[in-house]
Formats: C-alpha cells, structure tokens, sequence
C-alpha cells in the first residue's frame, strides 16, 4: 500500500494528524490559545500552571504533547522555563488542510470557486 504524502511547508498527512490530534484535547487547545495570546513574550510554566489551574503532572503531560509535535517552544531561562506558541505550525496546518481545495472539481466549476 502506498503513503499517501502531500508536500505543502513540510508538511505530510502523518505530521498534519499529530498537530490536530493534539489540538483536539480540550486542556491542550486551552493551553495553547493562552500561550498564542501571549504572543512571543509567552509564559513561564508557573504562569501557565496558575492561570488554567491546573496540576503541575497534567501541564507537564500536554505540554510535553504540543512540543513534540512544534505547537509549543520552550527555553530555559534561569530557573524558570518560557513557553511559546509556535504559529508557524498552524500556518502550515491551514495550508495543507486547503491545499487541493476544489481540486476534483472539472476545471470550469474549479475556477468559480
């Protein structure tokens, strides 16, 4: 059986699935649209922690998720570990996700799409 593989940024279906499975956690969507409001300044572990309340185990849990697939960055800054939102990632998701849009449409009724 052949991959099925759609090159769009690097993007391929098995990478596209693994953000979107992750994304579709309640906790870590929640996470991630706090880090996103952030914007590059982000939020320490702490921050994150105290502003969802929740336990330290859980946060730890999906933001190890959102890293491993490039949702979330993190970097070490003395004691303290900064979390970023990483849109770059996103911005692929939504362009592979429309990429063949219209596409097995005839091309008459593609171009009025």
């Amino acid at each position: 059986m052949a991959e099925a593989v759609c090159h769009v940024s690097g993007m391929d279906l098995e990478r596209a699935a693994s953000r979107l499975a992750e994304l579709g956690h309640v906790t870590r969507l929640e996470i991630f649209q706090t880090l996103v409001r952030m914007g590059r300044e982000g939020m320490s572990i702490g921050e994150v922690q105290e502003q969802l309340d929740l336990p330290a185990s859980t946060l730890a849990f999906h933001l190890k998720a959102l890293v491993a697939v490039g949702l979330v960055n993190q970097v070490k800054e003395g004691r303290t570990v900064r979390c970023r939102a990483e849109l770059q990632p996103l911005v692929e998701l939504a362009d592979f996700l429309k990429t063949e849009c219209c596409s097995g449409l005839p091309a008459k009724r593609r171009q009025a799409a």
